[in-house]
């Protein structure tokens, strides 16, 4: 089914990922839908386009589905997502329409798969929580590095960027998710090492060698829903988590026609088996800017009926994981796949 002429309804449509989200969605030659709660940031969001501004109050169901009226999809890019998660979720279940997000909160997504799965399969509906740079994007790469293996004795997310300079959001979301935080292993979710495991990590370079602590995000939660490995690991780089901690750190500032900063990152994924490896990995630039070709290459395939079941899903369980790397390699980042033959790792 051709997805051209579609309309998607972005909420929170005026933060910084949301404006990556709503420029690949006119890419595309689809119909952004700008929600959200200020009608002048929303009007400058909209360009001069008229009638495709929604404002809204999230804790009015009524309000919400007005919102949405019209809409074949909704993305949500407003955080806390701890608060605007559900009821988002809720108002696509009474329109019918699939529900994606780039939420990086772990409860927040485990709350998802826990509450609203039934609902959403009931409602033969879709709801993807967590299709961004964290949780999506470490999670098809799992997938990928896991290939035909039924099973892995452990897998780990390695990330490398060279700097974070984190938004308004990034900081809010992070204020309110303290004490909040998840490892997996064992076979389950539960509290993290205090204070975390740090290790050396080799990145493919010409990144290298480089100081890694363990960090709890997203894809701990979205790739115990599918892949069967009792032990998933995050770790990242000492560098972006001192300027995460900064307050002097500035956000992100454009450097480019596509409003990407400068920033780099490399996500490289190792899953291990019976003392075999495999490895997958992505490169590109800007952590937030590739969320947004990410989660619109995602509400496409499912509003192409490209996905085959219904309810809460990470994306692993909904694509091709390969398949869909590729599709996004090399205009928004570069894909190392895996070949089939084990490998040293």
């Amino acid at each position: 089914m051709n997805t051209h002429h579609r309309t998607v309804a972005v909420v929170g449509a005026y933060g910084h990922t949301a404006a990556f989200v709503v420029a690949e969605l006119r890419r595309r030659g689809l119909t952004p839908l700008l929600v959200g709660r200020d009608a002048a940031r929303l009007d400058a969001a909209a360009q001069g386009r008229p009638g495709t501004v929604r404002v809204v109050s999230l804790d009015d169901p009524s309000s919400l589905d007005r919102a949405l009226t019209g809409a074949d999809a909704v993305i949500n890019c407003a955080g806390p997502f701890a608060v605007t998660m559900l009821p988002v979720i809720d108002a696509a279940l009474r329109a019918g329409i699939p529900y994606l997000d780039v939420a990086a909160e772990q409860a927040a997504i485990l709350e998802a798969f826990r509450l609203r799965h039934r609902r959403a399969r009931e409602a033969g509906v879709v709801v993807l929580p967590a299709m961004a740079f964290y949780g999506g994007l470490g999670d098809l790469l799992a997938g990928a590095a896991i290939g035909d293996w039924p099973d892995a004795d452990e897998i780990t997310v390695a990330i490398a960027l060279d700097s974070w300079w984190p938004t308004e959001g990034t900081r809010r979301t992070a204020r309110s998710n303290a004490g909040r935080k998840m490892a997996f292993t064992g076979g389950r979710l539960t509290a993290p090492e205090d204070p975390p495991r740090s290790y050396s990590w080799r990145f493919p370079e010409p990144v290298g060698v480089q100081r890694v602590i363990e960090l709890s995000t997203a894809d701990q939660v979205t790739i115990s829903r599918h892949l069967r490995v009792p032990e998933i690991r995050v770790c990242i780089n000492e560098a972006p988590l001192r300027d995460l901690s900064d307050p002097a750190t500035p956000p992100p500032t454009a450097v480019d026609s596509h409003g990407r900063s400068a920033q780099t990152f490399v996500v490289d994924v190792v899953a291990r088996r019976a003392g075999a490896g495999r490895r997958a990995t992505a490169s590109g630039r800007d952590i937030y800017a590739v969320s947004a070709p990410l989660v619109v290459e995602a509400a496409t395939r499912i509003m192409d009926g490209r996905v085959d079941r219904t309810g809460v899903a990470a994306a692993g369980e909904l694509f091709d994981a390969a398949d869909f790397l590729r599709a996004l390699d090399p205009a928004h980042l570069t894909f190392g796949a895996p070949d089939q033959a084990d490998q040293p790792v």
